[in-house]
């Protein structure tokens, strides 16, 4: 896939999840699982963010990840990989790593746990970029990391040839429109919170990398177009049954929710790799209510995916 479709790059993009089974990555879910997703009018996917559970995975499986998404995908989707690391030289690895493998595009956050200083996250994001050939997405996630990236941060960075895009998960949405005033169309706005992500479109937003469009990728297709299609009371009316989705996706930390959805409809077995656990019985009822007011679970699937949730109990 080339640059200058990335430059359109919007809608919404599924940050993926990584199937299990026996501790071991189930290659065949995850290759249907991409091939289902892309079926569904998805825009694009990410493979080995937080959804992925990448700070679990070795260097060696996120590259096979990677390797199936692009197969699948067969430059139908940009196929955006993570490469997240608090030691920057890691960093780089996984770029050129996921380089090697194929992907589109990398999707970048702020490193963790150091509570660099704004100079030094300027310097870690401009060393991965100039170790790469591919274009980045800034991941801007301050509740996961303990940092944020700041807003003249971000403009120094979107100088650099190849940083085309930011995905905020702050929540902070007057962010939106003081980044499009500042930087202009071409750079690529993505909303990283699923709960505030049409007031993020409204406000100048390009797309949203979403967890659930895991789930429910035509209803999120959907949101996105009569967003931008001017049809704000259609958007509004999505976005109230698309609610108690969201709000039972966030019960637990993602991507634990997101996992026992997954099983539900039998995507994948519901495994996570610790120190992530099943989720509590009040979050497993949360998710099987939206599930089937949206339409999504029925008798039939309960009884057919009884045998992949028994090992969650």
């Amino acid at each position: 896939m080339d640059r200058e479709k990335l430059d359109g790059l919007g809608g919404y993009i599924s940050a993926l999840p990584t199937p299990f089974r026996n501790q071991q990555i189930d290659e065949n879910a995850f290759a249907k699982f991409c091939a289902w997703q892309i079926r569904q009018g998805i825009w694009g996917l990410v493979v080995n963010g937080t959804t992925g559970e990448a700070p679990t995975l070795t260097v060696g499986e996120q590259a096979r990840l990677v390797r199936i998404a692009v197969e699948t995908a067969n430059g139908q989707v940009p196929v955006i990989a993570g490469i997240g690391s608090n030691a920057t030289a890691h960093a780089i690895e996984l770029a050129q790593q996921a380089e090697r493998a194929g992907a589109d595009a990398l999707l970048a956050v702020t490193p963790y746990y150091n509570k660099p200083s704004q100079e030094g996250l300027y310097r870690h994001f401009c060393a991965v970029h100039d170790m790469t050939g591919l274009p980045i997405i800034l991941y801007d996630v301050p509740s996961r990391t303990g940092i944020e990236l700041r807003l003249d941060t971000i403009c120094r960075l979107a100088e650099l040839p190849r940083i085309i895009g930011l995905k905020d998960a702050t929540g902070d949405l007057t962010h939106p429109p003081a980044l499009r005033r500042l930087l202009g169309d071409k750079f690529r706005l993505l909303s990283g919170d699923d709960a505030t992500a049409l007031d993020f479109l409204g406000l100048g937003g390009d797309g949203c990398i979403s967890v659930a469009s895991n789930v429910a990728p035509k209803l999120c297709n959907r949101l996105f177009l009569a967003c931008f299609c001017g049809e704000p009371e259609e958007a509004r009316a999505i976005e109230r049954q698309l609610k108690p989705l969201v709000a039972a996706l966030f019960l637990e930390a993602n991507p634990v929710p997101l996992k026992w959805a997954m099983s539900l409809m039998g995507h994948m077995s519901a495994e996570l790799r610790l120190p992530l656990c099943a989720p509590a019985e009040e979050t497993r009822n949360a998710i099987r209510k939206a599930l089937t007011q949206l339409g999504l679970l029925g008798p039939h699937l309960l009884m057919r995916n009884a045998a992949a949730l028994s090992f969650a109990g």
